[in-house]
């Protein structure tokens, strides 16, 4: 079933949900296109056995405020990519199923409605990546409004979504951390034993969490030669490979063992402090 001016319900329930949604303001040139639409059909898959929306024609991108629930809120925030091939988003599976995760463990998040599909001819994460670091602005300015430390404002993504992750994790606008989950288009795609060649991985590059499986249609290369990348400028980098499960699992649990990464990853903001004990009410770090 498709739902024309998904976009519409979805800030509606963010509002109804006392969520707070801002636009991310685009070039104009980006906004021609069909109406924003859930492009679902019966087909489509159903990772740990349930349907997932799949937003296409995405030419407003907004963020949605997630807060951490007061009594656990520990101050780090996270924004989270969902994944899509560039072309739909998994909104739910990879958006707001993460950010409820997070919340869950005292984050805050924000989930990022990027634009697409691609322009024609452009490259197919020139607009993605304008949202993505617009939206790491709008979270540096509501930092102490929104009661985050702005020194522990990290990012999630999935496939496409971890790509977009990496991209800004390699920008002015970084964030302090990354965990990329599944990634895409890390390697280069005529030579997977290469980095792609939008990457410029530094010793500035933050500390990053990546899972993947060998099965993975995308490629576990993805993961690995990124990881390569950040040992060789010595970024803590910390890397799961697991022999099956597929791609876009989401946080979904399913009997392969990948599933259980979301345990993993809690740990890695522990053991890194990243996460730790809930700040006092109101307080902020500097």
């Amino acid at each position: 079933m498709k739902f024309a001016g998904l976009g519409l319900l979805l800030v509606s329930f963010a509002m109804s949900a006392e969520l707070q949604t801002i636009p991310l303001m685009a070039p104009p040139e980006f906004h021609n296109g069909p109406a924003e639409h859930d492009a679902t059909t019966e087909k489509d898959g159903k990772p740990g056995g349930r349907s997932v929306v799949r937003l296409a024609n995405v030419s407003h991108p907004t963020l949605t405020f997630y807060p951490a629930p007061e009594a656990k809120n520990t101050g780090a925030m996270v924004l989270v990519f969902p994944g899509g091939g560039y072309s739909i988003l998994a909104f739910d599976l990879e958006g707001s199923e993460i950010c409820e995760w997070l919340n869950s463990l005292g984050v805050n998040a924000a989930l990022v409605k990027y634009r697409v599909p691609k322009m024609p001819n452009r490259p197919r994460y020139e607009a993605p990546l304008m949202d993505a670091k617009r939206a790491m602005e709008v979270v540096r300015e509501h930092a102490s409004e929104w009661h985050i430390d702005a020194h522990r404002i990290g990012v999630i993504g999935f496939s496409a979504g971890g790509h977009l992750a990496a991209l800004l994790s390699n920008t002015d606008t970084r964030p302090d951390f990354a965990m990329l989950i599944y990634p895409a288009y890390l390697a280069d795609e005529k030579d997977l034993s290469v980095l792609a060649p939008e990457f410029n991985v530094t010793a500035q590059t933050p500390p990053t969490f990546l899972v993947q499986t060998e099965d993975d249609g995308v490629h576990v290369e993805n993961s690995l030669v990124y990881y390569e990348a950040l040992k060789k400028n010595k970024v803590p980098a910390e890397m799961h490979i697991f022999a099956t499960g597929g791609h876009g699992y989401g946080l979904r649990p399913t009997i392969e063992p990948v599933t259980q990464w979301p345990h993993l990853a809690e740990a890695w903001l522990k053991a890194r402090g990243f996460i730790a004990s809930p700040a006092p009410a109101g307080a902020v770090s500097h």
